[in-house]
């Protein structure tokens, strides 16, 4: 500050005529001090007299501090009413933008919004999602950290503790905030105070040995002169933060070399600075200190170089607030120059008319560079548009400290840090970054599952279900406060695929559904085939001794449809083997129902003409009419044209199509018919069953009927066959899936079909090839004639 007043007024063209002084008060870290050095300011005596200021031939024009948000606070409460402008150099509470509560309060360091988003980015970079905060227990702490830490978790990282550190902390209150720190798992601990909370809680973390912790100090903890103190250096050497990037005043560091106490004889600090830096004492001081001067005291002789105070910290490089002090003088100059310029359109003042309102609106207006090139401009807000760095604070074991570049932040083409090529230190014995993670991530094939009462970053990894893969851990992608957070949640597989047993990625599924290729397919093929050729044989036969007694018996043409009906039962099989289709799928159905039908009907038909016939024995009796083959053609057209309206309708209402079972089998595409109308499945199945019930009453009651060639018994065992064979295909049926399912209808049908052939036409087979001597006309037999 003194050698910018100074440069000023050794400038002839920024204030001319104006000399520019300065008084300067140490507010010790204390509201009640700051309160009362502005008041002894603006009164203009010893002790400051509330609502009092007294003019002398200097005036007073502005104010430049506090260092610290809460001084700044109490300071700007008065200045505001009346509008004096009051400049910071180090307080970024974002409540002190607030222009209705502090209209005259302007700062050149940055504002403590901006600092969440640096935090969070560099967070995210070294993938620290699980962190500590220690907050100031004060009107800085209260407000601005709790913005903090909102905006923090808004980026997806989770506190795992929040405590408050005060000044007037007692060694017992710091020992049960340490307890807590070395507890946590967390390793980052983010430092939001400043110097006067910092050190009461060092001076214990320093003798409880504190390790494994990395700090992390905001803007107003990294810069502050805690880290002067040689004590805590073990246990800060290493800590992370963030500070204005480093700008050298021209000319600054000649100042700090060449000045002297003779220079400044009414400085009160200037004494002391000299004796602790040089570690001696000045003769003839009127001491108010508890040291006295003991034998073998070296005292301080004015020639000492301050040169040699370089290396310690004593440079033009040494303090990040340097410059933003140069920027809060030379702020509050411009504003005063830009008001006594005359400019056209606007009056001239002189100094009597400098009053501080009237500076207040040129100061929030001016837009000037700074004799180390920077643009000095304030927003609507009267903060200073600047910008942060990522600097690690390291204590070399020369005894020389340093600011070391850690990082910057850019913004463009997109954010993203950029990490120097500086060495690092990290604190807390770690030799590289640190991960600060609460739970580990999922490995692929796992899904997050929240721990009850823990933030979003504690979870446990869960196998994920069936069908569901995830095949990436965490990927954290932050844009400002807003976030994106790709976890480990898994996903459910294409429906054409399916999840492996690990879960991490997922395999085609395959086709199930009844080959021909196949063993089971090949076989069911195979008898189907011979099967349908079995009926054409029998015709055959039958054709070729059609006049023979056993063909003719029951009406032979009943005996060649049930021949033909037989080959399309065993032909229809065929229908169910192989991919399925929509045209298949409505085929097999109807050819299957209508052939059974026809089966049964000719097996009806024949059974009623044995019954008829029985009981129809006058041969001149008007009733022989019902022996007529015609009366049982009619029987077999009408039975299977009632199948035909059944199926027609379930054609024209809901046919069967092709359907694809994706959750029967998790590994597996059941390719199947679906069969459209339950309903008119049923009606098909139950009308088949009723006749095949119809078909065992006549045959059972005909059974003991004299005759050589009355079927009425094969006809009875026949259809307990079929019946048993599609009653045992019920729950078959229900019990199986896919292709199985398709192989016990088939069987069922190939069954069915077998014990019909096998019961009632075989046995004329085996009379007419093997008994030929049964197959004649003097036997008592009983022959139905058809009539032509």
């Amino acid at each position: 500050m003194v050698f910018a007043v100074n440069e000023i007024n050794d400038d002839p063209e920024l204030l001319p005529n104006i000399t520019l002084g300065f008084r300067i008060y140490d507010s010790c870290f204390n509201e009640m001090q700051a309160v009362n050095g502005a008041l002894q300011l603006l009164s203009g005596t010893e002790k400051g007299i509330p609502n009092y200021i007294f003019e002398k031939k200097s005036k007073l024009v502005g104010f430049v501090g506090d260092l610290q948000s809460s001084n700044s606070v109490a300071v700007a409460r008065i200045l505001s009413l009346y509008r004096f402008p009051q400049i910071s150099f180090g307080s970024a509470m974002s409540y002190l933008s607030d222009k209705i509560n502090f209209p005259s309060f302007l700062r050149t360091t940055i504002n403590d919004k901006i600092q969440p988003y640096y935090f969070s980015r560099l967070m995210i970079h070294y993938n620290w999602t699980w962190i500590g905060i220690l907050a100031a227990d004060n009107d800085f702490g209260l407000y601005d950290s709790e913005l903090m830490r909102k905006d923090i978790e808004a980026a997806g990282i989770c506190v795992a503790y929040f405590m408050r550190i005060s000044a007037q902390h007692t060694r017992d209150q710091s020992l049960s905030i340490l307890q807590a720190i070395r507890k946590s798992s967390t390793v980052l601990v983010l430092l939001y105070c400043s110097m006067p909370e910092l050190i009461p809680f060092m001076k214990v973390a320093t003798e409880e040995n504190i390790t494994g912790k990395v700090w992390f100090a905001s803007g107003s903890a990294i810069t502050s002169p805690i880290f002067s103190y040689k004590e805590f250096w073990r246990i800060l050497n290493g800590t992370i933060g963030l500070k204005f990037p480093l700008t050298v005043i021209p000319g600054f560091g000649k100042f700090l070399f060449s000045t002297h106490p003779s220079l400044y004889p009414k400085d009160i600090f200037i004494k002391l600075f000299w004796e602790d830096s040089f570690s001696c004492l000045w003769q003839n001081e009127n001491r108010d200190r508890l040291e006295t001067p003991v034998n073998g005291t070296i005292y301080c002789t004015g020639q000492e170089n301050l040169k040699t105070l370089e290396h310690q910290g004593y440079n033009a490089a040494a303090s990040g607030y340097a410059i933003r002090v140069y920027n809060a003088v030379y702020t509050l100059t411009h504003g005063i120059h830009n008001m006594i310029s005359c400019r056209s359109g606007s009056p001239c003042f002189n100094i009597s008319g400098l009053d501080p309102w009237k500076i207040l609106q040129y100061v929030k207006h001016i837009r000037v560079r700074n004799t180390a090139g920077q643009e000095l401009f304030f927003d609507e807000n009267g903060d200073l548009i600047s910008y942060l760095e990522y600097v690690n604070w390291q204590a070399l074991p020369n005894g020389e400290t340093q600011y070391v570049n850690l990082a910057t932040l850019k913004e463009f083409p997109e954010s993203h840090i950029v990490l120097s090529n500086n060495t690092i230190f990290w604190s807390g014995g770690y030799t590289e970054a640190p991960e600060s993670i609460c739970s580990e991530s999922c490995p692929p094939g796992y899904r997050k599952a929240p721990q009850k009462g823990q933030p979003v970053c504690c979870f446990d990894c869960i196998l994920c279900s069936e069908n569901e893969f995830s095949n990436q851990t965490d990927l954290l992608i932050i844009c400002f406060i807003f976030y994106v957070l790709d976890s480990t949640s898994c996903m459910k597989c294409p429906e054409d695929m399916w999840a492996n047993d690990k879960h991490n990625g997922c395999w085609m599924r395959s086709l199930e559904f009844l080959s021909f290729r196949e063993t089971l397919g090949g076989t069911l093929t195979t008898i189907s085939v011979l099967g349908s050729l079995l009926p054409l044989s029998i015709l055959a036969i039958f054709i070729k001794n059609a006049e023979t007694p056993v063909v003719k018996a029951n009406n032979r043409n009943l005996s060649y449809l049930l021949l033909l009906s037989l080959c399309f039962c065993y032909l229809c099989a065929l229908m169910f083997i192989g991919h399925p289709i929509t045209i298949t799928c409505i085929l097999r159905q109807f050819i299957f129902g209508i052939s059974f039908v026809m089966c049964i009907s000719c097996v009806l038909g024949k059974t009623m003409m044995v019954v008829i016939a029985f009981n129809l024995t006058q041969p001149r009796s008007s009733r022989r009419m019902w022996l007529n083959s015609r009366v049982t053609n009619t029987l077999v057209l009408v039975c299977t044209a009632i199948q035909v309206i059944i199926c027609a309708g379930w054609l024209a209402h809901s046919p069967p199509f092709q359907y694809t079972d994706n959750k029967s089998k998790m590994d597996t595409i059941i390719m199947e018919c679906n069969k459209g109308s339950p309903v008119a499945y049923s009606c098909t199945m139950g009308y088949m069953g009723v006749l095949a019930s119809l078909c065992f009453v006549v045959a059972y009651l005909a059974r003991k009927l004299p005759g050589s060639f009355n079927e009425a018994k094969l006809i009875t065992f026949s259809m307990l066959i079929f019946g048993a064979v599609w009653i045992s295909f019920i729950p078959a049926h229900l019990s199986t899936t896919g292709k199985y399912m398709v192989a016990v209808e088939v069987f069922a049908i190939l069954s069915s079909s077998s014990g019909l052939l096998v019961c009632i036409l075989l046995p004329k087979v085996y009379i007419i090839i093997l008994r030929p001597e049964m197959n004649k006309k003097d036997r008592k037999i009983f022959i139905i004639k058809e009539k032509s």
